[in-house]
């Protein structure tokens, strides 16, 4: 039995175990087939996973692999980026998006991001573009699409492919294309806490062209196609059988679940709105939201999160480091200043619970706890849109 008084009951940032509530008799029935057929690897959970996947998205081609860090790497090596190529991407994001690009070989560039939904800038990519830019790699960051349309122009005069980081989109679209179909392809990841999220480690890559997912697919089982004949020097990443059933289990339930973040991030704009030193998300036009996280800005950051957590309130920050900044990546040679949009938004977003089955009275407790908070922040010093 819990020891925690009623007024510091905790709410996480995501709970997860309402969401297995939800599915756990699906997951148990598929469980034991696998059990019972031992079929671990591949087989049927694995294609009807990836086949139903690609059809949510309404992507030709889906290939399951062991992680989404793995996926977007496999979809650059796919596309030929390797040593010595420049790739694109957006300073403000999870560092596996550059990682990916380092494993490859290739050249990390950052951009700064715009302003008002802090995704990639694209006319920060426009000037960055060189003679060896070689990809383009926009991120949907937070539940958001990126504004591809406007990088294809872009990526076209300077011979690049276009390829997404969609581990945060599961279900966005832009004017009506689902996020992770809008480039030659795309990576996701299926971490546990995602909007789709696995039960451990999982990825994919998805991808309109049938070459290219053919490609990957042979990498992620050590360049093989066919068993002991192997054409290229792969990895070992794919997507096991017992990640499938769940992830079959919970896509059953995307849509709505997607559907019910809308509503609370709707809700949570009624409750905060009035707050002037708070700058709320917005959706821009043309995009469908998932609302992967809700993220705030405002001043005073650090000491508004540590006074929700103490009131057990599970917020966050995404994320608190731009690229160019971590030790991983100082040899880029981009300092304090470089991008300063997204240096600036790294000092003031905060992460705020946001998941299906979050409840009304949950939000409104997070809310006051917030507005609490920021009421002693001087007018004067309200966040930047």
């Amino acid at each position: 039995m819990s020891t925690i008084p009623v007024a510091v009951q905790q709410i996480p940032l995501v709970d997860l175990k309402a969401q297995q509530r939800e599915i756990q008799d699906v997951v148990d029935a598929g469980l034991a087939e696998i059990f019972e057929s031992t079929a671990f690897i591949g087989g049927k959970a694995v294609t009807e996973f990836e086949n139903a996947y690609a059809g949510f998205l309404g992507a030709e081609h889906c290939v399951g692999v062991g992680n989404g860090t793995d996926a977007l790497e496999l979809a650059l090596r796919a596309c030929g980026i390797g040593p010595g190529d420049e790739v694109i991407l957006p300073a403000n994001t999870f560092i596996a998006t550059a990682e990916a690009v380092s494993r490859v070989g290739a050249i990390v560039v950052p951009v700064d991001v715009d302003r008002r939904y802090l995704l990639i800038d694209p006319s920060a990519v426009a000037q960055a573009v060189t003679a060896r830019t070689r990809a383009i790699m926009p991120v949907h960051l937070f539940g958001q699409t990126a504004f591809v349309e406007q990088l294809e122009p872009i990526a076209a005069a300077c011979g690049a492919v276009i390829i997404e980081d969609a581990a945060q989109s599961q279900g966005a679209k832009r004017f009506g294309r689902s996020a992770g179909t809008l480039g030659l392809a795309a990576g996701t990841s299926f971490y546990p806490g995602k909007n789709l999220g696995a039960a451990g480690d999982a990825g994919a890559v998805l991808s309109n062209n049938e070459e290219l997912a053919e490609r990957v697919r042979m990498l992620s089982a050590h360049g093989s196609r066919e068993k002991y004949r192997h054409e290229a020097v792969g990895v070992n990443s794919r997507l096991d059988a017992v990640q499938a059933v769940v992830l079959s289990a919970k896509l059953a339930h995307l849509a709505a679940w997607n559907e019910l973040r809308s509503q609370a991030a709707a809700r949570y704009r009624l409750l905060l709105e009035g707050e002037s030193a708070i700058t709320l998300p917005l959706q821009a036009k043309g995009n469908d939201d998932v609302w992967h996280l809700y993220v705030v800005r405002l001043p005073e950051r650090d000491r508004v999160l540590e006074e929700l957590n103490a009131a057990g309130i599970g917020a966050g920050i995404h994320y608190p480091t731009p690229v160019h900044l971590t030790e991983a990546f100082a040899h880029l040679g981009h300092g304090p200043g470089s991008f300063p949009v997204a240096e600036q938004a790294a000092q003031q977003i905060l992460s705020l619970p946001i998941y299906p089955h979050i409840t009304d009275e949950q939000q409104q407790r997070i809310a006051d706890c917030l507005s609490a908070s920021v009421g002693t922040i001087p007018k004067t010093r309200s966040a930047s849109v």
